[in-house]
């Protein structure tokens, strides 16, 4: 079984790229942002706390994430891998997740602080996403990934598994350096 970590700050094109890599090399996809989203639309206790979180720009409780992730490692078949995308977030998070399983590469992709404000706000406008449109809101998660998470580098990097890919460019190019170093792995 792998397991991949996808990287980089909001708006480096995680989403868009996910797809056709958990296609390519049969993964499960897990989006922490798309299991809070679901757990928000759903309503339900947890879903509340973490709309008032995300609705502030801050991140949701190790204990609640590792939960949601650990469940589904538990429970998903079928599969040759998992693609865990905005989980880890923190070193915590990351020795937690080596807790679990060991990661067999962090495929990261980067891009500038001014393209992430111009994707996000394109994406706010797409979307709908309400989280994604207030500037300050932008601003805080810019702050926090690069406070909390840009640490993971390092993190990645000394354990000899960060792939850093430049996210610039079109969407198939892009995919083509992470299909690149992916088939290394």
């Amino acid at each position: 079984m792998k397991y991949y970590v996808l990287f980089g700050p909001p708006g480096a094109g995680k989403g868009t790229q996910a797809g056709a890599m958990v296609e390519r090399y049969n993964l499960c996809h897990l989006s922490t942002g798309e299991l809070l989203r679901a757990e928000i639309a759903a309503g339900t206790p947890l879903g509340l706390q973490a709309k008032s979180l995300i609705e502030a720009g801050n991140l949701v409780p190790d204990s609640v994430v590792e939960g949601m992730i650990e469940s589904k490692f538990r429970d998903t078949q079928g599969v040759d891998g998992f693609l865990l995308d905005g989980f880890p977030r923190t070193i915590a998070q990351a020795r937690a997740l080596d807790k679990m399983v060991e990661v067999t590469g962090c495929i990261s992709i980067m891009i500038p602080d001014s393209l992430i404000q111009e994707r996000i706000a394109h994406r706010a406008h797409i979307e709908g996403r309400a989280d994604d449109a207030r500037s300050e809101v932008v601003q805080n998660r810019i702050a926090t990934y690069h406070a909390k998470t840009e640490p993971l580098i390092d993190f990645y990097r000394s354990a000899g598994k960060y792939y850093e890919i430049d996210g610039t460019g079109t969407i198939e190019e892009v995919r083509q350096r992470i299909f690149s170093a992916m088939d290394k792995l």
